[in-house]
């Protein structure tokens, strides 16, 4: 009985909280994480971030059967660099705004921008910098070489090669922030909720195509993910965020809005390589 009483007042606190915070659409009122980078701060404090070296286990360690499958689906998956599927990969890699927010239009069925859909925008902008910055202390201390290093490769994005080889493998970042992504716009959109993970999946799944990261890199980013939306739903900033982005999705559907880019080619590239994707 205790709980109950207290539960109904703590819980409208929360919300008033919520409803009463600002949601800030503009990047310059929310600041780059550093001068220059185009990416934004995002919602929680380094101290609020999950510790992904307490979450996760060690990467497969040397000559164990876990390496062993790594190096396959290495092999398996960078055999459709070349392919639209590969294509679609190295479009993946690109995190930066505004072609970073297509990412995910055709799986939610609506064009998402800073000019169309300024919260929604945000949410995916700032969650960028949550998801990916909380994988950084397992980052850093394994130091995991990646793929493309160990086997002597190339990878589908040349240019960032110099930098990802610096970059510790384990886990992956664009896959913590794709599977975040991916939950944040479900929550949004539960109707598109099939599609929506389908894509976050496949995105993080680009990284293993590309040839930078190994699937337990991957698999492992998809959990820091999950973990830094877990923490973002005690924030209410990004709850006013959330609120704001529901109410532009409604008014987009109710307006007849569409995605800007060839969906059909997309789902095309994403169903020729579903056989093969562990």
């Amino acid at each position: 009985m205790r709980f109950t009483t207290l539960a109904a007042p703590l819980a409208a606190a929360m919300l008033l909280g919520a409803c009463g915070s600002t949601a800030p659409t503009s990047p310059a009122e929310v600041g780059e994480l550093r001068p220059g980078s185009g990416y934004l701060k995002g919602y929680l404090p380094a101290a609020e971030l999950p510790d992904s070296l307490a979450l996760l286990p060690a990467p497969p360690a040397e000559g164990s059967a876990a390496l062993a499958s790594d190096g396959a689906t290495f092999r398996a998956l960078t055999a459709l660099q070349g392919t639209p599927r590969g294509a679609l990969a190295v479009q993946d890699a690109n995190l930066k705004f505004p072609k970073a927010a297509e990412v995910f239009s055709c799986a939610l069925g609506l064009p998402i921008s800073e000019q169309a859909t300024p919260n929604l925008n945000m949410l995916l902008r700032r969650t960028l910098a949550d998801a990916g910055s909380a994988t950084y202390k397992a980052k850093n201390n394994y130091n995991r070489t990646r793929p493309f290093v160990a086997f002597k490769t190339g990878s589908c994005t040349p240019a960032e090669e110099a930098s990802l080889a610096k970059d510790g493998s384990y886990p992956s970042g664009h896959s913590a922030v794709g599977w975040a992504w991916a939950l944040v716009l479900t929550e949004l959109a539960p109707e598109r909720a099939d599609a929506l993970l389908q894509r976050g999946r496949a995105f993080s799944q680009s990284r293993a195509i590309c040839g930078v990261h190994w699937q337990s890199d991957i698999e492992n980013g998809r959990l820091i993910g999950a973990a830094t939306v877990a923490k973002l739903h005690t924030n209410p900033v990004f709850q006013a965020q959330m609120a704001g982005a529901r109410s532009e999705i409604a008014k987009a559907r109710a307006a007849g809005a569409v995605p800007a880019q060839d969906c059909s080619a997309e789902a095309k590239a994403l169903t020729a390589s579903a056989l093969i994707a562990p």
